[in-house]
């Protein structure tokens, strides 16, 4: 089904290269949308190109999200390119599981780097070409049930997506008056090579699904994990028209995780 809103509009997606992002990029080439696909996995992008190439539109930029002058740069290139960036989909991250003994400040770093910073970075760029060309627009960050419920060796990472919800929030309601909405997506355990750093390549599911009382972890009520077009489906409706009068939001696509937290 085609969603209202997303036909030849312009879409900018980090963390494109594969996972949630790469989901992301190709629903919405798959509505219609011109993609700017954003990542620093040059060989994923072009992988991700292939694969679209023949249902929809798609350029590749390789970029740090972290880098403020380095994805400042693309957002220009982009923003010409195109005309106007109409979308922004924040999903480029990264996971480090540790306790928070074993963090290290380089650990820390890197994740709110990516997670935190880098989010900042490209909204900040983005914002200010929608705002210069009129307004309009709409934001989606992904961050993660673990920004909301504790979560064993996540301190960082949660704590990272944390900030990403409270920025992105703030973001909507300072661009309201610019008739640009700003949502966030907090996906639970979704099958993507992330989950799989926590299992060491194995199939995620089943340990997903029951949970773990030594780490005061609840299971999953739907009794599955998502797919990474779970995740995408949710991102393409807070995008659209169908969800014009939505911002300042966050809704978990998790099954029931985090328990409604």
């Amino acid at each position: 089904m085609e969603l209202a809103g997303i036909r030849d509009k312009t879409a900018l997606v980090t963390g494109a290269a594969g996972g949630i992002g790469a989901a992301v990029a190709s629903a919405l080439a798959g509505q219609g949308a011109r993609v700017a696909a954003v990542d620093t996995d040059g060989a994923g992008l072009e992988a991700l190109a292939d694969a679209v190439r023949s249902s929809g539109r798609i350029e590749v930029f390789k970029a740090d999200v972290s880098s403020g002058a380095e994805i400042g740069a693309v957002v220009d290139r982009v923003a010409a390119k195109f005309g106007r960036i109409d979308f922004l989909v924040n999903v480029a991250g990264v996971l480090r599981p540790r306790s928070v003994l074993d963090t290290s400040d380089e650990d820390w770093s890197t994740t709110f780097g990516v997670n935190a910073t880098g989010v900042f970075n490209t909204s900040r760029a983005v914002a200010r070409h929608m705002v210069e060309d009129g307004g309009g627009g709409a934001i989606v960050t992904i961050a993660s049930n673990a920004a909301a419920v504790p979560r064993s060796r996540m301190a960082a990472y949660g704590a990272s997506k944390a900030a990403s919800v409270a920025f992105t929030k703030t973001l909507a309601l300072e661009l309201a008056e610019h008739s640009i909405r700003c949502n966030v997506v907090s996906p639970g355990s979704t099958d993507t090579p992330m989950l799989r750093t926590l299992t060491g390549g194995a199939d995620p599911s089943a340990a997903a699904i029951a949970g773990d009382a030594t780490q005061f972890k609840v299971g999953i009520p739907l009794k599955k994990i998502a797919r990474p077009s779970d995740v995408a489906d949710a991102v393409l409706f807070l995008l659209s028209d169908h969800a014009n009068h939505v911002t300042m939001q966050e809704l978990f696509v998790d099954g029931g995780a985090a328990l409604g937290a």
